[in-house]
């Protein structure tokens, strides 16, 4: 893959994980974790090519612009991102592999002096959260998660989440909750919003509300159509016509208008009443 077409692969990638993004212009300005990666890449390239002091020297100078310290020696997969990206430390052993996703203060480190593997494996889609400390030679295999400022010394299995000092799994995926979250995720999709974070197995009170009112949107939706291909059958013409796409922007629009409201609301208070 060429470099431009690696560039537009990140940026895209941080349009579907960081909401805040509003432009491509204010992703390439504005984004230090993605600089870091960036830089990362050049500096592997001499680390690999045996110019280990400059391949250093330009990851120190990565670390003073961006706040995160990416070993030269580190092997990092496609779509990687460091949100924020302040205090992200990654060893040189450290593999992460496609679509991970780590928040600041996020370490990937070593537990001992000897040469060889002792920094952690990533497997894809793996999420740390902030603060977060994976140490060791250790793998997290496809899908983990970690939350914040949780210690990890110990494998991590496939899609399991972990949490605490030390780390500890306290969701186990079953087939019944994946089968839970794919149909949550389709249904968020479907109505215009994502579903980051509505997982069965999140302690979130609402985001739990959340995702309870998108399994009763599903079961009304699937209600709903037996009982219009019941009445088909039957001879009736009913449910022919396409149900009306939410409008999203409505939404965003109300809300800038309310908040400009609030601005006014603001600036005509008087103080001294």
């Amino acid at each position: 893959m060429g470099v431009i077409a690696r560039i537009k692969e990140d940026i895209e990638s941080i349009y579907h994980r960081d909401p805040a993004a509003n432009s491509t212009l204010e992703i390439i300005f504005n984004y230090p974790g993605m600089h870091a990666i960036w830089i990362h890449r050049i500096s592997h390239k001499l680390w690999r090519a045996n110019w280990r002091f400059t391949a250093r020297c330009l990851s120190t100078f990565s670390r003073w612009l961006t706040g995160v310290e990416i070993h030269p020696g580190a092997t990092i997969g496609r779509r990687f991102f460091i949100d924020h990206g302040m205090g992200v430390v990654i060893g040189e052993t450290a593999e992460i592999g496609d679509d991970c996703t780590l928040y600041h203060s996020v370490t990937l480190g070593g537990t001992t002096w000897q040469p060889g593997k002792r920094h952690p494996t990533l497997g894809n889609n793996v999420v740390i959260g902030a603060g977060a400390k994976i140490l060791g030679p250790i793998t997290m295999h496809d899908g983990a998660r970690v939350g914040s400022n949780s210690v990890v010394v110990k494998d991590v299995a496939t899609d399991n989440t972990v949490v605490g000092i030390p780390g500890r799994v306290v969701a186990t995926p079953t087939n019944q909750s994946k089968e839970k979250t794919e149909r949550r995720t389709e249904m968020a999709k479907k109505y215009g919003f994502d579903a980051y974070a509505v997982s069965p197995d999140n302690p979130d009170p609402v985001a739990n509300a959340i995702g309870q009112m998108l399994d009763h949107m599903h079961l009304m939706d699937s209600k709903v159509q037996e009982l219009c291909q019941a009445i088909q059958q039957l001879g009736g013409d009913v449910c022919t016509k396409k149900l009306p796409e939410l409008n999203v922007d409505a939404f965003d629009e109300a809300e800038r208008n309310a908040a400009s409201n609030r601005i006014q609301d603001i600036d005509k208070f008087d103080p001294s009443i």
